[in-house]
């Protein structure tokens, strides 16, 4: 019961040993995920530091960006190009279950650091290997950033208005797919291994496939109709009345009407059930063909209500509207204070810092958010001396070759 107890506390993947070599978005999140749930995540940068500490917004020298992505891991330095940082890494990699890493094709492989040089040294290691185009093909040498992911996986060219250009994302969305996808097929390899009990397997994963494959059946749709998705703004291609809708008060409101029961609750509501008894609108292509009327109906009876009147009423008859929030209505609204959807975690530097939780909620192993994003090195003695045996005149000679920081 006491082992157990402890399992419960620390999280569903405590046991589990991940190094992230990876640097910036799509890699390193893919062991955040893993660490929110209890791995013990050992993050290896350069000497120099990862670009991500500083990058965006920053409060006394503290990246934000940095204490969200590469929280719950302890860091290290290495330069994995230098005999001796080549060395270090492979004595973690002798403990380790999951290495993330997300260098251009061939570069591991010119250290010495390969997929067959780290399985031959460790049989039971999974290998993430995160690419702009994966590992193969006639773009693997290509730079790998999310915004060329989601200019080429067809999102950019859906995403905006019709008379407007393509518009790319305000944040590092392709990567945060990734950074799920890789977490789930971690899970995945890590199961077949102890499954089976064999060895573990490399994972190439490419950042504009994740992305590609949630834009719906696109695909599907091209090559059974030669149908072209276009941008549509805040309407859908596939189903109506669906739209944001400005308030009395000046609050934007967004709109799904996807089930006809729904669709017929909606327009009861705003007054206009003389259209439920038309025949184009018993299916989302009638109601599609329809889409200026619809929207007509419902924009004149939001815009003469203020938005809590408006929340108040849909929900009353069983349909579906909510405000557009920005991060200031996040932080205040009730359903993420209850669900504690936003969670505090304490910084060294910034004191508590308020940040995403972790997504779901296991009700017999939760994991937790223990730390923000550690200092650069901050654990080097604790990692390379405590951990894999490095004596203090080891430590001192990389030091002094600038294979780890000397902070």
């Amino acid at each position: 019961m006491e082992s157990d107890a402890v399992f419960t506390s620390e999280g569903p993947l405590a046991g589990l040993r991940v190094i992230d070599a990876a640097t910036l978005f799509a890699g390193p999140m893919v062991a955040t995920l893993l660490g929110d749930f209890g791995a013990d995540v050992v993050k290896v940068e350069h000497p120099g530091g990862d670009s991500l500490r500083n990058l965006g917004w920053e409060k006394d020298g503290v990246s934000l960006w940095w204490a969200v992505v590469n929280r719950n891991k302890r860091a290290v330095t290495l330069k994995l190009s230098h005999d001796l940082g080549r060395e270090a890494l492979l004595r973690l990699v002798d403990e380790a279950d999951v290495l993330v890493e997300n260098f251009r094709p061939g570069t591991m492989e010119r250290w010495g650091l390969g997929w067959e040089a780290l399985h031959e040294r460790n049989p039971r290691l999974v290998m993430v290997r995160v690419t702009g185009f994966g590992q193969t093909g006639p773009y693997r040498e290509r730079a790998g950033f999310g915004t060329l992911a989601e200019s080429m996986s067809g999102f950019a060219h859906i995403n905006g208005h019709p008379d407007g250009p393509p518009t790319l994302p305000p944040f590092a969305l392709a990567d945060g797919i990734t950074g799920l996808s890789g977490a789930f097929l971690t899970m995945a390899a890590l199961r077949a291994r102890d499954l089976t009990g064999g060895p573990g397997q490399m994972i190439d994963l490419a950042i504009y496939e994740p992305i590609f494959w949630i834009l719906g059946p696109q695909a599907a749709v091209y090559d059974q109709l030669g149908v072209v998705q276009g941008r549509t703004g805040n309407r859908a291609p596939f189903t109506a009345p669906r739209n944001a809708y400005r308030s009395r008060d000046g609050v934007w409101l967004g709109l799904s009407a996807s089930s006809q029961s729904t669709a017929e609750r909606t327009m009861r509501l705003v007054g206009r059930p003389d259209m439920i008894g038309q025949d184009w609108f018993r299916n989302h292509a009638g109601r599609l063909r329809h889409q200026d009327e619809l929207d007509e109906a419902i924009g004149a009876w939001v815009e003469e209500r203020d938005a809590a009147e408006v929340v108040t009423r849909f929900g009353e008859a069983g349909a579906a509207i909510a405000p557009i929030l920005d991060i200031a209505g996040i932080f205040e609204d009730p359903q993420y204070i209850h669900n504690e959807t936003v969670t505090a975690v304490d910084d060294p530097v910034l004191g508590p810092v308020r940040m995403q939780n972790l997504i779901g909620r296991l009700s017999a192993t939760p994991g937790r958010v223990r730390t923000t994003g550690p200092s650069l090195g901050e654990h080097n003695a604790e990692i390379l001396g405590g951990l894999i045996g490095y004596g203090e005149a080891e430590m001192r000679r990389m030091a002094e070759e600038g294979v780890i920081s000397s902070t």
